[in-house]
């Protein structure tokens, strides 16, 4: 079953239009990925292209998996990127711990599955999945915590906190170490999951990945590595210094010609506003220079040097290119930056992407001219919310719909207690709220035929029986209420699962809730029903 994202709450509109009126949006994109009869001049153009770094890549890349045993599809995969008729099809993801939110998996799932379509469509190509760590970011709170369900189905955050001041700059995430408080999350775990079969070997599986002294980007990619490796997906390490080395002419060029990218940028960001929204907001220069561990913007002076953001310490244009060259390992990349970089390294075919990525590839797009890079086709990750058969059942009960969850929960509620009522509490009460103002507006009428001074008297006899009719209306909603609290239990309860936090299950639970039910034949289960091609918001039943 699907749904369309027109009828999903606070779903994008450049997002809609984006997978639904290509032409609306046409201007902010070079490529329409439902456009099928361009893939293969792209695919050319890429094949054509000079990479030089392509063997240097493929070396790196074989290094940072010099300790793990990988699967003969993803040492294939590596040695693949060596050719001119290989093209990457990359996503990625902020390093959340335990993997985030469950669309990171979908994401993973997209490119895997994308990349053996187009190889069925396409066999003179061959197509290599990439997942980009996103490890430069530097906003813990957005990586530090999950969304699971306990056993009585109530949403629990689980939050690492590392005991450092929250307003402290910890650098980038990919390199901050777990320090013994991560021990604290098992406890957690295991007094939040529902006891099952699985339980004791999915903990214990986490507990080997996630320990003190390992980095967030070193435990997510051997999560990740767990579960997709045997699909071939490689997984990039983009902070690795020789990476870095390799990206030294983009560096250099965000900075020379920063006044050209950000006059383009804030351009093309107004340009949005005036239709729908700007998803990231311009700086002047779209790079972060790593100072004492800390991650701070570079931006511009009024006398013409550069310096760090909060910080006093300046530089020439010729001492930060000079820092460029000798110590590359030391910047990274903003946001918009990110995929310049992504694409100048990889022959980029797809960067699969979700919603509100989609909506900054709008703003991206002006910098590929600047960097003479070929923009990929930006192609839409698969999207789905997951109906457990004891969910399903109580929708069933109720006649209730999936799309009839995704509202607020006072919504909810109200809508409830009116299919299950014999009473139409609401119409009475509008309705006796009606008749009041009528009565009135005729008493009104007659009595200042007597006496004009009594109108005012009147209207404040009115409020106030139109008080007491308020109150009557409030006690017998509270009546309702408990008249029906297992079923407003039940409901509350498989919103919690379906649209937790007034949000798609996909942005707030993470797998590891559905894993415990089911072990880690979910996640073969997830691969083998996740459509990748619909466009639709899925729903996918067990």
């Amino acid at each position: 079953m699907f749904i369309n994202f027109s009828n999903i709450p606070a779903s994008h509109n450049l997002f809609l239009d984006y997978i639904e009126e290509f032409d609306n949006v046409s201007r902010f994109y070079s490529k329409n990925f439902r456009d099928k009869d361009k893939y293969l001049i792209h695919f050319n153009k890429l094949a054509s292209q000079n990479k030089e770094h392509r063997n240097h890549l493929s070396e790196i890349i074989t290094n940072q998996y010099k300790y793990f045993n990988i699967s003969e599809d993803t040492k294939r995969n590596i040695d693949l990127l060596k050719s001119s008729n290989t093209i990457a099809i990359i996503t990625g993801q902020q390093l959340g711990i335990f993997t985030g939110p469950l669309y990171t998996l979908y994401k993973s799932i997209t490119a895997i599955k994308l990349s053996k379509k187009l190889k069925e469509e396409f066999p003179e190509f061959n197509f290599v999945p990439i997942f980009w760590l996103e490890g430069d970011d530097h906003d813990f709170d957005e990586v530090s915590s999950i969304s699971i369900l306990n056993n009585e189905n109530n949403l629990v955050d689980i939050t690492y906190h590392d005991g450092i001041e929250e307003e402290l700059n910890r650098g980038s995430i990919g390199q901050l170490k777990f320090n013994e408080n991560i021990n604290l999350i098992y406890d957690e775990l295991q007094n939040s999951l529902r006891d099952t079969e699985f339980k004791a070997s999915l903990i214990d599986l986490l507990k080997t990945i996630y320990t003190s002294n390992k980095t967030f980007l070193e435990s997510f990619k051997e999560l990740m590595f767990n579960l997709f490796d045997k699909y071939g997906l490689i997984i990039f390490n983009p902070l690795d210094n020789e990476i870095k080395k390799l990206l030294k002419p983009i560096f250099k060029k965000a900075i020379n010609e920063y006044k050209f990218h950000s006059t383009a940028l804030v351009e093309r960001s107004a340009e949005l506003e005036e239709i729908y929204h700007a998803q990231v907001k311009v700086k002047a220069i779209n790079l972060f220079y790593i100072d004492e561990k800390e991650r701070l913007l570079i931006e511009p002076t009024e006398t013409g040097e550069l310096r760090l953001k909060g910080k006093r310490k300046k530089f020439s244009f010729d001492e930060m290119l000079n820092l460029i060259e000798v110590s590359p390992e030391k910047f990274s990349p903003n946001v918009l930056l990110r995929p310049i970089c992504q694409d100048y390294l990889f022959p980029t075919g797809f960067y699969v992407a979700g919603p509100s990525e989609i909506s900054y590839f709008a703003q991206v797009n002006p910098l590929y001219e600047f960097f003479s890079i070929e923009e990929p086709f930006i192609y839409p990750r698969a999207s789905s919310t997951i109906v457990e058969k004891g969910v399903n059942q109580v929708l069933n009960k109720y006649n209730l719909s999936v799309i009839e969850i995704f509202v607020e929960q006072k919504k909810l509620i109200e809508n409830i207690i009116q299919i299950s009522s014999e009473l139409n509490t609401e119409k009475v009460f509008n309705d006796a709220s009606k008749e009041l103002e009528n009565i009135f507006n005729n008493i009104t009428f007659n009595i200042t035929k007597v006496d004009k001074t009594l109108e005012d008297f009147s209207q404040k006899t009115q409020q106030k029986v139109q008080q007491l009719l308020e109150y009557l209306r409030t006690k017998t909603s509270e009546a309702e209420k408990r008249k029906y609290e297992i079923t407003i239990r039940q409901l509350t309860k498989v919103q919690n699962v379906l649209y937790p936090k007034q949000n798609l299950q996909e942005r707030e639970l993470n797998f590891i809730y559905f894993v415990n039910k089911y072990g880690m034949d979910f996640l073969k289960w997830l691969y083998d029903e996740l459509k990748i091609d619909k466009f639709h918001h899925q729903i996918l039943e067990m």
